[in-house]
């Protein structure tokens, strides 16, 4: 099947600078696809090459088999894009938003259908200026869906939410994808990315520097784990077995034991501290993080 967004040797450059440095991505129909990126990585410059608003440098880009770049409204028929930042229509109630923007495609959603997917039966007749931050937001979403779009770009969804707020965006948007929508997200959150995306890829200096799933991505899943604990008064590190000896990367105070075999080496120790009658009640086993990989790549790209 033909990727809903195909890039190949993506560039943009203004005068001197490069924002974007030759990038390809594929996103396959019907996936949540997160693309990271810390502020002046070039992320926002492609997604607006993608949705056709800003011209390229030099590559190919092809969205819904149609170059963006000379995309007529056919094409825009099936797009929807929810901006970072945006306002309520000055007097309109949630109900009458949608009413006008559906006028503007061909064939557009039932809009009370459209309202009951984003959870704003009860805020219908309300005015958009008097909803909450997060019911704003599931207005946005819905303004996108009203057109009935194959592919929703989705940037920053989520910012500004309280942890509640943000849970329920989570709904709205995992039902797109249950409705066979193909989203492209942008956000700032690691947890959000973690909890939604099917494959994810990181752009840092204008460059990908990584691609994949979130348990994956930069070789997540093969780095070591942590096994911190702090012994009881009188036991020292050097009690320990050998074999665990030999993991130290921290004895102070709190013991830390780095593994790339953390289950076998769980059950030793808690071989040793039953064997012993000791108790580590704050034994605490930690595998590297989104974050921690995402700072990883950021991090070290110039």
């Amino acid at each position: 099947m033909e990727p809903v967004v195909s890039v190949r040797g993506l560039r943009k450059s203004y005068g001197p600078f490069e924002a974007v440095a030759g990038i390809d991505l594929e996103v396959e129909r019907g996936e949540i696809f997160a693309f990271l990126g810390p502020n002046g990585a070039g992320k926002t410059t492609t997604v607006e090459i993608l949705e056709g608003f800003r011209d390229r440098t030099a590559g190919e880009v092809s969205v819904l088999g149609v170059d963006p770049a000379h995309a007529g409204s056919s094409w825009r028929n099936r797009v929807g894009a929810v901006l970072q930042e945006s306002s309520a229509e000055p007097g309109f109630t949630v109900r009458e938003c949608l009413q006008l923007y559906s006028g503007y495609y061909l064939e557009p959603r039932d809009i009370d259908e459209t309202i009951a997917l984003v959870g704003l039966e009860e805020k219908a007749e309300t005015k958009g200026a008097q909803l909450s931050g997060g019911q704003r937001r599931r207005l946005d979403v819905a303004l996108a869906l009203i057109g009935d779009p194959e592919l929703i770009f989705l940037d920053e969804p989520t910012t500004g939410f309280d942890p509640s707020a943000r849970r329920t965006a989570w709904h709205v948007i995992e039902g797109l994808r249950q409705l066979g929508k193909t989203v492209f997200l942008t956000t700032h959150y690691m947890d959000e990315a973690e909890h939604l995306a099917d494959r994810i890829a990181v752009i840092a200096g204008g460059r990908i520097v990584a691609e994949g799933t979130p348990g994956s991505l930069g070789g997540r899943n093969t780095m070591a784990a942590t096994i911190s604990f702090t012994l009881p008064e009188g036991v020292g590190a050097d009690e320990l077995p050998e074999e665990l000896r030999g993991l130290l990367s921290g004895a102070g105070e709190r013991v830390t034991l780095t593994t790339h075999t953390p289950l076998i080496h769980v059950r030793d120790l808690a071989d040793w501290a039953i064997g012993r009658e000791l108790d580590l009640s704050d034994l605490a086993l930690r595998r590297p993080t989104l974050e921690d990989v995402y700072l990883n790549l950021t991090e070290s790209t110039p």
